[in-house]
């Protein structure tokens, strides 16, 4: 299964990663305990602005079943059970939230080495159908995804996409938001001994013929510490900077100045995430 495309939600995912992830402008707090039985328990907690929201997430594993539950600060309680090989190359995944009875989704994937499949049904009455589809290998993949809502009777959703992928570049061309946006995105990893990449995402939206692009960086400073940079053209900055100061264990800190607000303060997060 080594030569198998990655799912159609992977396709621009390298640049798209560099460019956006761990980047956060909010106070950030996890912590994350995993015994030897299988069990681990997650706890989030997030200040933005004067509002703080967390939740507890306790994941058990036994064999080839996973059940993952999360209660939030609002009494919300989300469950997700996750099968795998439940026949060859297929995996299954049961979600539904409490107190929304109309919630429960099962998706079902299958990873085949010239393609993958990834089909998803609402538990209801109405429920709305997903299906995503990508052929090819682990190095060229054309894929879509296709949404429809048996409510409404409509389309939600059909995006197409394609990639090219190496070890040290990927390359990606998106047509999304039903047909109404281009993105073409590309990564390059400049220096393999430091640990340099670069990375820029172009956006083309056919209904404006507007145009935005975003460009980034990352560099690996030693072993334990890693600094991120991007522009985008609507004059917002950002650098991020990175260290694991234990095993497992991150502290990170993203700062963001808008050129074009100049009455405003840079945004600046902090997130701690703690793995004893």
């Amino acid at each position: 299964m080594g030569s198998s495309p990655a799912p159609f939600s992977d396709i621009g995912k390298r640049a798209k990663d560099l460019l956006t992830k761990d980047y956060n402008f909010d106070q950030k707090f996890t912590l994350s305990v995993v015994g030897s039985t299988g069990l681990g328990l997650t706890a989030n907690g997030l200040k933005r602005d004067q509002i703080f929201v967390g939740d507890i997430n306790t994941l058990y594993k036994s064999g080839n079943t996973t059940v993952d539950v999360k209660v939030d600060t609002y009494s919300n309680v989300s469950t997700k059970v996750t099968v795998s090989d439940i026949l060859p190359s297929t995996k299954a995944v049961f979600s539904f939230r409490i107190p929304d009875h109309k919630s429960g989704k099962l998706d079902v994937q299958y990873l085949h080495p010239h393609a993958a499949f990834d089909s998803s049904i609402g538990l209801n009455p109405t429920p709305l159908l997903e299906l995503s589809a990508t052929i090819g290998s682990k190095d060229l993949s054309l894929g879509g995804e296709i949404g429809f809502d048996t409510a409404s009777s409509l389309l939600t959703k059909y995006n197409a996409g394609i990639s090219f992928n190496k070890p040290d570049f990927s390359a990606a061309l998106l047509l999304t938001d039903k047909g109404q946006t281009l993105k073409a995105s590309y990564i390059h990893a400049v220096d393999s001994c430091n640990g340099t990449a670069v990375a820029a995402e172009l956006t083309h939206r056919f209904s404006t013929f507007e145009n935005s692009f975003t460009l980034g960086s990352s560099h690996v400073i030693d072993p334990l510490t890693v600094v991120k940079t991007r522009f985008s053209d609507n004059g917002k900055a950002g650098v991020l900077w990175q260290r694991e100061w234990r095993p497992k264990s991150l502290v990170t800190v993203s700062a963001e100045y808008d050129s074009k607000a100049l009455n405003a303060s840079p945004k600046i997060g902090l997130a701690l995430a703690l793995k004893p």
